[in-house]
């Protein structure tokens, strides 16, 4: 936070963040406007831990983050990524891919390895944009256990 104040201007600007400290099976996990995004070995459903509404850096009325621990089992995934993906314009009408998309997506690929979900991610990205110019910067990570 205090990289944000070095500057003598009144700069109201911060960063949308996901941190996650997996130990054994143990994930624990905070975020700054970004959730975590888990899908359970053999589940059709996707589980949201949603991070607090405030970015890391300046923010009027800013409250100490959450650190949610979640237990998991062999098997499961889960995601931190940026909003890069969902924010991205592309398709036949040029509109943005959306959260809800990016979401099914996610659980149409859980029977794909992590190298192979990375492979149909970044052609699922490229071919959604189509000619598009990228609007953001992209990061999707993925871990399963």
């Amino acid at each position: 936070m205090s990289e944000f104040e070095k500057s003598e201007e009144d700069v109201k600007d911060g960063m949308d963040i996901a941190l996650c400290s997996l130990t054994g099976r143990t994930l624990k996990f905070a975020g700054a406007n970004n959730p975590l995004w888990i899908i359970r070995k053999g589940s059709t459903n996707l589980e949201v831990i949603k991070g607090n509404q405030q970015p890391i850096g300046k923010f009027d009325n800013a409250v100490p983050f959450t650190t949610h621990s979640v237990e998991l089992e062999e098997g499961d995934t889960f995601y931190v990524f940026s909003d890069g993906f969902a924010d991205q314009f592309g398709g036949e009408q040029n509109k943005k891919f959306k959260s809800i998309n990016f979401k099914k997506l996610l659980l149409s690929i859980q029977d794909q390895n992590m190298d192979e979900q990375r492979i149909t991610l970044d052609k699922a990205f490229t071919d959604w944009q189509g000619d598009m110019d990228q609007v953001d910067d992209v990061c999707v990570i993925g871990v399963r256990v």
